[in-house]
């Protein structure tokens, strides 16, 4: 007699998730799935700790690859490599990377988060400065802004993942497996490299200092030219074109600024853009839950709901080849005549991405004690150099009272 259809359950956050669940479930009659809207990122991590805590957990769940790391540490993914291995070759590099814990496979990403440099040519052609290729010229154009009262960008007190990605741009590993254990290194050549040129930037007063806490504040310092670049992602553009009145049309995208001396290299991203969905141990059905997940995550229209702003959250796909999407992740209104030039800048910048990068067991807490001493570095009370020494002892400290082997 029949069961009916296997029915998965599935939690995320992102918008144009419901309409592409309802496709799925059209398109299939043996596996549904059940979608639960969930709060966002951070939301997600409580709720389905309790969940894997009450034997609860919903099979497929949205996350970003920074807690993945975590997640299997405490037995709550579960191993699908045998049934997604062989589409590797479908995603690109940067974004496989984010589902993989020591050559296993927990998930199947779903988003990219393609890096690069947005900045005002208006303010830049008037001051007679050159896009930047190394941090070293950036350094020096934001010296020349100055000048003029203009910040060349914005240091967030609360918001430390501009050392975060710089580390990683500059081929940092802070978390690293060593056979049994894990390596903790935060001052490593990389480290210091991006401690060096962020330190240069906050002694010489070449960044503002806005929150994040007041958006709009930020937004309108931006669109008033009192600063002139971010290094972002496609998905944060579209606050800028619904919060800008005075600069649509005066920005362009460049590379990312390279460490002197090294090639063009873009940190993998490190926030809900770069999305993924995860497959738990608890689910009764791994294999259809990994199938489905592929399905998402490789669907024509599937994907192009989620790419689309207003269907879905805008952000590039995680496939091989995302340049048929990229037209719709970035914005002509905010670009201007520098919309078709931009395509190019960020398909190239998934082809430099460092994939050599480990998020530790105990990210979240590790994250959090960095984010409660950055205001101090931004404010001029502690060094970058010195925030990397409290973090070593910190993460190891922090580590070995979890009972995890560590070295470092």
């Amino acid at each position: 007699m029949s069961q009916g259809p296997i029915t998965l359950e599935f939690w995320g956050w992102a918008n144009g998730q419901e309409a592409v669940v309802k496709a799925f479930n059209a398109a299939h009659k043996d596996v549904q799935l059940k979608y639960t809207k969930v709060t966002d990122q951070l939301g997600t991590q409580k709720q389905l700790s309790n969940a894997v805590k009450a034997g609860n957990a919903p099979c497929l769940v949205q996350n970003t690859a920074e807690y993945v790391t975590s997640w299997v540490s405490q037995g709550a993914l579960a191993d699908i490599t045998q049934y997604v291995k062989s589409k590797e070759s479908a995603f690109n590099p940067g974004a496989w990377a984010g589902v993989q814990v020591q050559g296993k496979v927990y998930g199947v990403p779903t988003s990219s988060a393609p890096s690069f440099t947005i900045y005002r040519t208006d303010v830049f052609e008037k001051y007679g400065l050159e896009v930047p290729a190394t941090w070293d010229d950036f350094i020096a154009a934001g010296e020349v802004l100055k000048k003029h009262g203009i910040k060349i960008t914005n240091f967030a007190g609360e918001d430390p993942s501009v050392l975060e990605v710089l580390a990683m741009q500059a081929g940092a590993r802070w978390y690293a497996i060593d056979g049994d254990a894990w390596r903790v290194n935060f001052r490593d050549k990389g480290s210091l490299q991006a401690a060096e040129v962020i330190q240069e930037i906050i002694d010489k007063d070449l960044n503002s200092k806005l929150s994040f806490a007041d958006y709009a504040a930020v937004q309108r310092n931006f669109d008033s030219g009192g600063t002139v670049t971010r290094q972002i992602s496609t998905w944060q553009m579209s606050g800028m074109v619904q919060n800008f009145t005075e600069s649509l049309g005066d920005w362009a995208l460049s590379p990312w600024p390279a460490f002197a001396g090294s090639a063009v290299r873009t940190p993998a991203g490190t926030n809900q853009s770069a999305g993924l969905n995860l497959v738990t141990e608890q689910c009764k059905h791994p294999e259809q839950a990994a199938e489905a997940a592929l399905w998402l995550s490789t669907d024509p229209g599937a994907v192009k709901t989620m790419a689309t702003p207003g269907t879905g959250s805008g952000v590039l796909p995680a496939l091989k080849d995302s340049s048929a999407y990229t037209d719709v992740t970035i914005s002509k209104e905010l670009l201007g005549e520098n919309y078709e030039s931009a395509k190019k800048i960020v398909n190239d910048s998934l082809d430099t991405v460092n994939t050599d990068w480990t998020f530790g067991p105990n990210w979240t807490a590790m994250f959090t004690e960095l984010q409660s001493q950055w205001g101090k570095v931004v404010s001029k009370e502690l060094k970058v150099t010195e925030l990397l020494t409290h973090m070593q002892k910190w993460t190891v400290d922090d580590l070995k009272s979890r009972g995890i082997n560590v070295k470092g």
